[in-house]
């Protein structure tokens, strides 16, 4: 055998070896990306009982899931829970302990926004990535306000991103509602939303109803804020829940109800949260904990949202009885 023939053997060989040796890497990485994004593993987290363990493993675990997705960038499954992790890590174990801190601790509390904020953005920019990769053109369409053309492809599978997406990115803006730039991209979020209760009303057992709750609860009524419709919403996730779910008693509580000043209602909607056992929904069972906490947290705290923290004594008719009855107690 002549050399030219032996090099272009061993060429052909080393190809052969070398493209086979990709093909079992991908599959490898696929087998275990596959493993780490089936719907039970979540459960992992999610059910937990003990949120200070959760909020001690919830970085490592993202930044493993995220240095998976760099290594296996066309999973999918791998960009939603990289995407949703951090946006439910911000939620939980940044946002929410920030809310509870005290005036004193205002230095503090605007670090820990500004942080959560940008883990809400992280998280929505890997899901609309997620998105424009297995519909291309998307964010280009979503930028133009062509909504018909943007959303004519999704199908249900397609859900978990659109929701996430439009959690992460209106969660940012509740944040800072004074980021001018991003108040004007609030309506394709609100229109990817939309397109989740289009394909599939009854995801997650109702989340759409719970986003909704919040979002109509919470926004201003230049930006569509209704607290009619808000209400609308929360009676529609009360039903949808079956009395496992605690997050639409709260939504409704921390807007709607301090807006419109109603202690009564307050106090009524936190006690509900209180009265649900964490333990009818097990893959939910950390976000009730949580709420609970939260719940607790708001019960002590009412005179940072209410102009009278107590109920008003009923007054007297007319300044008569009112003498006439501290006569007969003085006699």
């Amino acid at each position: 055998m002549n050399r030219s023939r032996f090099f272009l053997i061993t060429t052909i060989i080393v190809s052969f070896l070398l493209s086979n040796g990709c093909s079992i890497k991908k599959m490898a990485l696929n087998q275990v990306a596959n493993a780490l994004t089936t719907e039970d593993g979540g459960t992992v987290f999610t059910g937990d009982n003990d949120p200070e363990l959760i909020a001690g493993a919830l970085p490592f675990a993202i930044k493993m899931y995220e240095s998976l997705m760099v290594s296996a960038p066309w999973h999918q499954g791998l960009q939603l829970k990289t995407g949703s992790l951090y946006i439910m890590y911000a939620n939980a174990f940044i946002q929410t302990p920030a809310d509870m801190l005290t005036d004193e601790e205002k230095e503090q509390q605007d670090f820990m926004l500004k942080r959560a904020k940008n883990l809400y953005v992280r998280g929505r920019d890997i899901i609309l990535k997620a998105i424009e990769q297995k519909h291309p053109g998307f964010m280009a369409q979503m930028e133009a306000k062509k909504y018909d053309v943007a959303f004519s492809k999704m199908k249900k599978e397609d859900v978990p991103f659109l929701y996430w997406g439009a959690a992460g990115w209106l969660a940012a803006y509740a944040i800072d509602p004074f980021d001018m730039k991003m108040s004007l991209t609030v309506p394709n979020a609100s229109e990817m939303m939309k397109c989740v209760a289009r394909l599939d009303e009854g995801f997650d057992n109702g989340s759409v109803y719970d986003f909704y709750t919040l979002y109509y609860g919470a926004m201003p009524e230049s930006l569509g804020g209704s607290a009619a419709k808000a209400r609308e919403y929360f009676q529609k996730a009360v039903d949808a829940s079956k009395g496992k779910k605690t997050s639409h008693f709260l939504s409704l509580a921390t807007t709607v109800s301090v807006n419109e000043q109603n202690l009564k209602e307050f106090k009524e909607l936190l006690n509900k949260v209180l009265e649900v056992n964490p333990d009818v929904d097990p893959q939910n069972r950390l976000v009730n904990i949580l709420n609970q906490r939260k719940a607790t947290w708001l019960l002590k705290h009412l005179d940072n949202f209410f102009v009278e923290s107590e109920e008003t004594p009923v007054e007297p008719e007319n300044k008569q009885e009112e003498t006439g009855e501290v006569t007969e107690q003085n006699n």
